[in-house]
């Protein structure tokens, strides 16, 4: 259980001190050069937590970074941004919100306490959004980087980095002192994953050297020993996983710039939820004498339909003026479409792609924002890279979700009049996924209520209780507070910007202008994205423009 519970007076004091300046903390600075001086000195710190090229996540190492903490706080608390230009003040936010991010997660999250998964070292995909989603510790192994076969070198490279994960594990037994039992659940989920992924990497790299094959297989054993164990102290885990609605609605506030409190934020997925299902219904009605979807059932036609889908995307996109198209968009889009399989019963969204690609196409705007981080890097150091402690989540999230709609509002589902269908069955699952984090966190359901309630709200039973997106994703969100409404909330807050720039600009608005503007700006909270386009921040606390 968590041993430091924040309540809200306390974080609010919290909040209150790092936004005011006080003189007294040493010489104050009004050059945004020296904040970005700062941030690199920041991530640094906040990076620095390997002992012998070992993560070291031991109460004495976390005791001592949270005691260090303080000084950086300190040095930020010494800026004056009084005349600053407003790209430059949000940066000063940005660095604000993940050192918030920080002093939150050794208050209450505790991830290297409370969530087993947290040590789940080897990943085998690549996330579509700018870091992994939840938490995660420094020095992951990335599979997906290496080029396959491998070459010695990296061949080396990888037994070496492997070699970690053995006494990572042991060090993870003394620290997870935590009692979360869904967290502790969920973790053994997390690592039975890195098993299999050690065992498919162990088959794909037999021949590359006998170091590497140790070093799989080591690795394999401890992450096995490491799920025994896990399970063999699950009985003694009763404890809520939760983090409680105060906390909930600080951490949103202060890390994420989320205008909204839990309530309401709860009062919109409800409305989210009801307005898709009743949706549905009315166009399922109104396509009544249409032919039915028909999921693709051969890899010719998948290949087939699935690259004709990237095509008309993207021709929709430079065509109807929606965006400036780069040569690299239809590539980040169409690399990503994956291979056929006819493996049945399918996951949810499996099911919205076999029954029509165009639909999931408008979401993987995700890989056009990470060509554009690659391809076009923004030019303050602070937004080049990806924001920590998925302080980016209603931004990506939200417009990949809001490009859906958007696009079909824009004409790209005028000749797949079914499809639109699958629109509104997405709504319903994100707005019923969104309730499960709002009640898990409230600690008002356990995991298993949140997967029921899902999986029954979400429409033609195609988020299946025994599949694995409902499970995985409600792990999730139970990890990661916010993430699960961060997809509709997100929507919305960019639905607010689009109107408020299109009736600022009048005549002049263009969506090809405002969608470069989102592009222009970085993968940064919705809010400090409305504030830098608009000059309004009152979105930061819920206002409109008055």
């Amino acid at each position: 259980m968590v041993k430091r519970i924040l309540t809200l007076t306390m974080l609010s004091l919290f909040s209150s001190l790092i936004i005011t300046c006080n003189n007294n903390t040493g010489p104050i600075s009004r050059n945004h050069t020296e904040l970005v001086n700062l941030y690199h000195d920041w991530r640094t710190f906040q990076g620095d937590v390997f002992t012998d090229g070992i993560p070291d996540y031991s109460e004495e190492r976390m005791k001592n970074q949270y005691n260090t903490f303080p000084l950086y706080q300190k040095r930020l608390l010494n800026f004056d941004t009084t005349g600053w230009s407003v790209p430059h003040q949000i940066d000063y936010r940005l660095v604000q919100a993940e050192m918030n991010g920080l002093k939150f997660d050794h208050e209450v999250i505790q991830p290297w306490k409370r969530f087993p998964g947290f040590y789940n070292t080897v990943w085998d995909y690549q996330s579509d959004t700018p870091a992994h989603e939840g938490t995660s510790h420094h020095g992951l192994i990335e599979l997906w980087q290496y080029d396959y076969p491998l070459s010695s070198t990296n061949g080396e490279k990888m037994a070496k980095a492997l070699s970690a994960v053995p006494p990572f594990l042991l060090q993870a037994k003394e620290n997870l002192t935590g009692n979360a039992r869904d967290l502790w659940r969920g973790g053994i989920r997390k690592m039975k994953s890195q098993s299999n992924a050690l065992k498919k990497l162990d088959e794909k790299t037999k021949d590359t050297s006998a170091e590497l094959t140790v070093a799989i297989q080591e690795a394999k054993k401890a992450t096995d020993d490491f799920i025994e164990w896990l399970e063999m102290m699950l009985p003694l885990k009763d404890g809520p996983s939760g983090i409680g609605k105060d906390n909930y609605n600080w951490y949103i506030k202060n890390v994420h710039f989320v205008p909204y409190t839990w309530k309401e934020i709860e009062t919109m997925m409800r409305r989210e939820l009801a307005r898709s299902q009743s949706s549905l219904i009315l166009e399922e009605h109104r396509n009544r004498n249409l032919p039915k979807l028909k999921p693709m059932a051969s890899k010719r036609e998948f290949d087939r339909r699935m690259n004709a889908a990237v095509t008309e995307y993207i021709k929709l996109l430079d065509e109807n003026d929606i965006v400036t198209v780069e040569d690299y968009f239809d590539l980040a889009i169409r690399e990503r479409i994956g291979e056929y399989s006819p493996k049945q019963p399918r996951e949810f969204f499996s099911e919205v792609n076999y029954h029509d690609p165009m639909i999931m196409r408008t979401h993987s705007y995700h890989w056009i924002d990470l060509a554009l981080m690659r391809e076009k890097p923004h030019s303050s150091p602070i937004r080049s890279n990806p924001l920590l402690y998925n302080i980016w989540d209603n931004r990506s999230e939200g417009l990949a979700t809001a490009m859906e709609e958007m696009m079909m509002h824009a004409g790209l589902f005028d000749n797949h009049p079914r499809s639109r269908e699958l629109f509104h069955i997405l709504t319903a699952q994100r707005a019923a996924r969104a309730l499960g984090d709002l009640y898990m966190h409230a600690n008002e359901w356990d995991i298993d209520q949140a997967v029921q309630f899902t999986s029954k709200w979400t429409p033609r039973n195609w988020l299946r209780e025994d599949g694995n997106t409902v499970i995985g994703e409600q792990f999730l969100y139970l990890q990661q507070p916010y993430y699960g409404t961060t997809y509709l909330t997100g929507k919305i807050l960019i639905e607010w910007l689009l109107a408020e720039r299109a009736m600022q600009l009048g005549d002049k608005f263009t969506m090809k202008g405002f969608m470069d503007e989102i592009n222009a700006v970085g993968l940064i909270p919705a809010t400090l994205m409305h504030w830098e386009m608009t000059g309004n921040p009152d979105f930061l606390d819920g206002h409109m423009d008055r």
